[in-house]
């Protein structure tokens, strides 16, 4: 049975923040809101939870996921960036958008693309994600709460609650999140390319 904190959007309870952390430190995956959607997270080098996480989202092992980061400088440490993706990354950091960039030695080689060594990650602004970021000390692995067979994420704390009492162990309550994905963005190749159109704005990225 899932536990249901609720959290403040604008003023994460501390007591709140640290119990969801040790949640997630005992294995649990978790649903926590962010600045697009509320999404699924676990911890990167939990193997069984995050195989958890995309059975909750009705997906194969081989789906990729995305390392949530607290800011440009952890990031830096699970991609390899060149000066041109620091600029572009710092002018679009923290927000609605997932960059895909190669992984470094510190990315666990199961979650890296099986051909092209990628991975997605993202900074996000909800204060929330903030504080669970600072308290655990490295990045969540992440995916929209999207489930199987639907064309948009759960964004009712209650219905998460009734839906997935019995396949997560703790959704977190953050009030209404919006229902628009984060725009993902290519930066593995000279011209960024945006393979998803979402909520951050991609005029930047467009040639």
């Amino acid at each position: 049975m899932a536990q249901f904190f609720n959290i403040h959007a604008d003023n994460p309870q501390v007591r709140l923040i640290q119990q969801a952390v040790d949640i997630l430190k005992r294995g649990g995956v978790i649903v926590y809101p962010t600045d697009s959607c509320y999404a699924l997270g676990c911890r990167i080098g939990d193997k069984e939870a995050a195989m958890r996480l995309l059975a909750v989202r009705g997906l194969d092992g081989e789906h990729d996921l995305t390392l949530i980061c607290s800011d440009l400088s952890e990031l830096g440490r699970y991609a390899q960036v060149d000066n041109l993706q620091f600029r572009l990354l710092k002018a679009h950091t923290p927000g609605a958008y997932t960059f895909i960039l190669r992984g470094t030695r510190e990315v666990p080689k199961r979650l890296l693309h099986k051909k092209h060594d990628t991975i997605g990650l993202r900074v996000p602004a909800h204060p929330i994600v903030q504080a669970l970021l600072a308290e655990l000390g490295e990045p969540i692995l992440s995916s929209t709460l999207l489930l199987h067979g639907e064309d948009v994420p759960l964004t009712e704390p209650w219905e998460m609650r009734e839906r997935l009492e019995h396949l997560v162990e703790l959704v977190i309550d953050g009030g209404a999140c919006g229902l628009t994905p984060t725009t993902v963005i290519d930066l593995t190749t000279d011209t960024p390319a945006v393979l998803r159109y979402g909520k951050g704005d991609a005029s930047d990225f467009e040639s």
